[in-house]
């Protein structure tokens, strides 16, 4: 009997180191080998496979892994080519890229033709990249004259939206993320309000939010053009004061600024380009818009500056502002990179001493112009016009933006021209470097790497595909990473990449090893203690 009992207690004692060593494994059959074939052989009962089947380390077996590894690569670029293709389109309105400018009849700004709705409805928007929403004239109480009589420069009436009659309309409610009137509401079931403010005194659109879809085409280094619907907010702007009442962007604004609800936001959240966009204005008084391009390799950029500690708009520090071969000392400023504005305008001190340098070094007569807003005007002859100062503007690493526009200039009576400087003071702590500045130059808001880009461009050369640059996704980075709130977490509470956080141990299996380890335990003592009773007998 002493023997059963020690016969039990080593069995139970195996049972329990045993159960600190549970594991689970899986015999890996390579393709091609002998006991693959015969799996194959027994499954498909074709015994003439036995022929046809390569001989290892054969010519024929290493042409056949080879061919193998070129299906795989291939797999791998097309599955790549399909997640990137999306994010490395340029996407520009369906209507095309191309800018429109009017002059001081639509208060010198750019305006581009975009289609909305279902069936599509087209609106001539002002584009603004100091603001966030885009909203047309909807449902009018106070709107502007949409009729092409009212203005010179149109071929075609202008439109006003109506949701009721777009079947791909929906009401954005109060409850919807992107809601920011909450407090606005009685119910937040009922239509999200909205006014926008613009810096132009009295100037103000307001009404509700919609979501609507907005026609794009697209081209890509790796596809033919081809035409993009994506739901996007809009604004219907059932009532317009100040400005846009006296010819100011009397068919809407499209924002494009850094707000969630832009459209550059809307479309780099869904994926469909890269989040940066690019505008460009030539002298010709024309131009591009191009979302998702990240511009050439080849230009300069500068940061953007937080606010506080939030990225709300397009800051940027200027080092120091130079005329003609000198920079003036002391001369930096910050200034909001908004293409909503016409002209540029300087804090108050810089201001001063600009014109102050620019006046010395101008050779012809100062004049002045009755009903005319700038102050310092002259009278020159052409060869006083090619003396005319140009000037620049220094970012930090001594990155240099050359300002091709500052004059506005027209013919005078005996071959001389009057020109004026056209920039503006301003009483704020900020200045704002408009579209005047912007002309001749690819401007790229790459709001991905919280950065301002330029380089100098006639514009057209744009459209050329061989001139878009797409940047592929950095190195390790998913071409499509999940949002911020979707992310998985490490143990630490740091974010892990989605690779990652599929091959972490499963909770389930680890469970289910303790539980084993625990029934084995219990097993263990209740046979030493069956033992023991049997022992007692």
């Amino acid at each position: 009997m002493v023997n059963l009992v020690a016969i039990c207690m080593l069995f139970g004692c195996i049972l329990l180191d045993g159960s600190d060593a549970v594991s689970f494994s899986s015999k890996l059959v390579h393709r091609f080998s002998d006991e693959a074939k015969e799996r194959w052989i027994s499954k498909s009962g074709n015994v003439s496979v036995a022929d046809s089947w390569p001989k290892k380390n054969s010519v024929e077996y290493l042409e056949l892994l080879l061919s193998n590894d070129w299906k795989r690569q291939k797999t791998r670029v097309k599955l790549q080519s399909n997640n990137n293709s999306s994010r490395n389109q340029l996407l520009f309105p369906s209507e095309g890229s191309q800018t429109h400018f009017f002059g001081n009849q639509f208060y010198w700004l750019h305006y581009t033709w975009i289609d909305i709705g279902t069936p599509n409805v087209s609106f001539l928007v002002a584009l603004d990249a100091g603001s966030n929403l885009l909203w047309v004239p909807c449902q009018c109480i106070q709107c502007a004259p949409l009729s092409a009589s009212y203005y010179t420069s149109l071929d075609r009436n202008l439109s006003e939206y109506d949701p009721s009659s777009s079947s791909s309309s929906k009401n954005v409610s109060c409850s919807h993320p992107l809601c920011k009137s909450r407090s606005s509401c009685k119910s937040l079931k009922d239509p999200c309000p909205y006014i926008a403010d613009y810096s132009t005194e009295d100037t103000s659109s307001s009404g509700y939010l919609v979501d609507d879809i907005l026609h794009l085409a697209s081209f890509s280094k790796h596809a033919p053009q081809s035409s993009v619907q994506s739901s996007v907010i809009i604004g219907c702007g059932r009532k317009q004061t100040g400005s846009y009442l006296d010819g100011a962007a009397p068919d809407g604004v499209m924002g494009l600024g850094l707000g969630d609800v832009s459209v550059p936001s809307l479309l780099a959240k869904a994926g469909l380009i890269q989040n940066s966009f690019s505008i460009c204005f030539d002298e010709n008084d024309s131009g591009s818009v191009f979302f998702g391009d990240q511009g050439p390799a080849t230009q300069q950029s500068t940061s953007f500056l937080p606010i506080g500690e939030k990225y709300d708009a397009y800051f940027v520090g200027v080092e120091s502002y130079c005329i003609g071969n000198s920079c003036l000392t002391q001369s930096g400023f910050q200034a909001l990179v908004d293409s909503g504005a016409s002209f540029t305008f300087l804090p108050t001190e810089i201001y001063a001493e600009v014109v102050m340098k620019f006046d010395k070094l101008v050779s012809s007569r100062r004049i002045s112009l009755q009903g005319n807003s700038w102050k310092y005007c002259y009278n020159a002859s052409s060869e006083e016009m090619l003396k005319v100062p140009d000037m620049r503007l220094i970012f930090s690493k001594n990155q240099s933006f050359v300002v091709r526009n500052h004059i506005f200039s027209f013919p005078e009576n005996e071959g001389f021209t009057v020109f004026c400087l056209t920039v503006m003071s301003t009483d704020g702590d900020y200045g704002i470097i408009g579209q005047n500045f912007m002309m001749g130059h690819r401007i790229v808001f790459d709001r991905e790497n919280l950065k301002l880009a330029w380089s100098h461009s006639k514009c057209e050369e744009v459209i050329d595909k061989s001139h878009v640059h797409l940047v592929p996704p950095p190195a390790g980075q998913s071409p499509n990473p999940l949002p911020t709130t979707d992310q998985q977490s490490t143990s630490n509470g740091q974010a892990a990449a989605p690779s990652t956080a599929k091959t972490a141990p499963s909770k389930s299996i680890a469970a289910s090893a303790q539980q084993l380890d625990s029934v084995l335990r219990v097993a263990c003592s209740l046979l030493v203690l069956m033992c023991l009773l049997l022992s007692s007998d």
